[in-house]
């Protein structure tokens, strides 16, 4: 394939976006591309079928000698693995030069998990903003992501049979998450002062436009230093919410489907913070 890389990132970034991904995942995996296309330039490589799996070793040793982290390291081996794999997707004349590229061995650190404190520090940070005492109560009630708050509509919400569906998004199938009380109290409140719009997305903004990812994510953080809790970010209400349903004696493979994670490994791991996981199973869901 003698297309230049820089045409063919264009490409792959437009694919990303037309695919749905996430603002923050493009802007990154467009960096990381670049980074790689300015380092094969310096080595006389511009088109697609002049990089070689030399050259992507070469450019992680780089990295390493640059001080990046392994887990920076290994985010952008994945941007580059992404990159190539859409090359062959579009021309499978082309060899895969990131397929045996591997990743650097790094430790990772446990996810954060708030404390009881802490998380109802955050609650009376925001209690006198409905709209973000609704977000905050759906993402540490729930366990959903961000990304799918934000694309939550609001015929997504069933306050009759107190369901919430998470619509289908990129590779995830659709999921149905049961609202509890105080997710829903939130929720009804905000409703009550939610601006009149024929606006589909249930979180809107006072111009009536949808609450975007980056927009809510800012605003969680003013709220996290308003409540005085120190590192932490918004996918740790997630990670507390998988943490306490698990003590709680919530089994697995339903906090699992709760959550939408794809394999039950990635729940498993959250078993490690767990001080005591051999409790009686129980269906209920905890309320935090």
């Amino acid at each position: 394939m003698s297309t230049l890389l820089t045409t063919v990132r264009t490409q792959f970034v437009a694919h990303l976006e037309s695919t749905g991904k996430a603002h923050a995942t493009v802007i990154a995996y467009s960096k990381d591309i670049e980074q790689l296309i300015e380092f094969a330039a310096e080595r006389q490589r511009v088109v697609v079928d002049e990089v070689q799996p030399d050259d992507i070793n070469e450019f992680k040793e780089l990295l390493k000698k640059q001080r990046y982290t392994g887990k920076s390291i290994s985010r952008k081996i994945n941007s580059i693995k992404a990159f190539f794999r859409y090359v062959t997707s579009i021309d499978d004349t082309v060899e895969n030069p990131a397929e045996q590229v591997s990743h650097p061995k790094y430790d990772q650190n446990p996810p954060r998990v708030l404390s009881r404190l802490e998380y109802r520090a955050l609650r009376d940070a925001c209690r006198a903003d409905a709209r973000m005492y609704a977000v905050v109560e759906l993402l540490l009630q729930t366990g959903m992501r961000i990304s799918e708050l934000a694309a939550l509509e609001l015929s997504d919400v069933d306050f009759d049979r107190n369901i919430i569906t998470i619509r289908p998004q990129n590779s995830r199938s659709s999921r149905r998450i049961p609202l509890n009380q105080a997710a829903k109290h939130a929720l009804m409140e905000y409703m009550q002062m939610r601006p009149r719009a024929r606006e589909k997305a249930l979180f809107l903004t006072k111009t009536c436009r949808p609450f975007l990812v980056r927009n809510i994510r800012t605003a969680i953080d003013r709220y996290f230093r308003m409540g005085s809790i120190r590192g932490a970010k918004v996918n740790d209400l997630r990670h507390t919410f998988v943490v306490e349903q698990l003590k709680a004696g919530t089994p697995l493979v339903y906090v699992s489907q709760l959550v939408g994670h794809k394999r039950i490994t990635t729940t498993e791991k959250y078993l490690k913070l767990i001080e005591a996981p051999d409790m009686e199973p129980n269906i209920r869901i905890e309320e935090l």
